[in-house]
């Protein structure tokens, strides 16, 4: 059975998209820790991040690193942390998230509430940058 992000790479559910390649696909986290919480997910299934191949690893980090340029361009922010916890859904994924703080990345921490409105305006935001 296809993951949720498949389901959004394949156009199947709604996402806020943010950047995209051949491979590579970054949207919107919709339970976001901060503005800007942005998820990168390969387009090719795999469940687990270090199941990858070596090169499409590489690949993640440098479209990641892109991607976290938008949003420290985007966010006011000291640092764009990274992380990879691939627990809460079977597809391998990076979060980026703007931090000014390490409890910034608590990911037991409330999720921000936002409207479809500010997500589009986050989203849009990031596009441009």
């Amino acid at each position: 059975m296809a993951s949720i992000f498949t389901k959004i790479i394949n156009g199947e559910i709604p996402s806020y998209k943010v950047h995209e390649n051949d491979d590579f696909l970054a949207f919107l986290d919709i339970n976001p820790l901060q503005k800007g919480h942005t998820l990168i997910v390969p387009k090719k299934e795999v469940d687990y991040f270090f199941d990858q191949d070596n090169d499409t690893i590489q690949e993640m980090i440098l479209f990641s690193k892109e991607v976290a340029r938008k949003i420290k361009d985007s966010f006011p922010c000291n640092r764009v942390g990274m992380t990879v916890i691939g627990l809460e859904v079977p597809h391998a994924h990076i979060h980026l998230i703007p931090i000014n703080a390490e409890k910034d990345m608590n990911f037991r921490s409330p999720k921000l509430d936002l409207t479809q409105a500010e997500f589009i305006e986050i989203a849009e935001k990031l596009q441009k940058a």
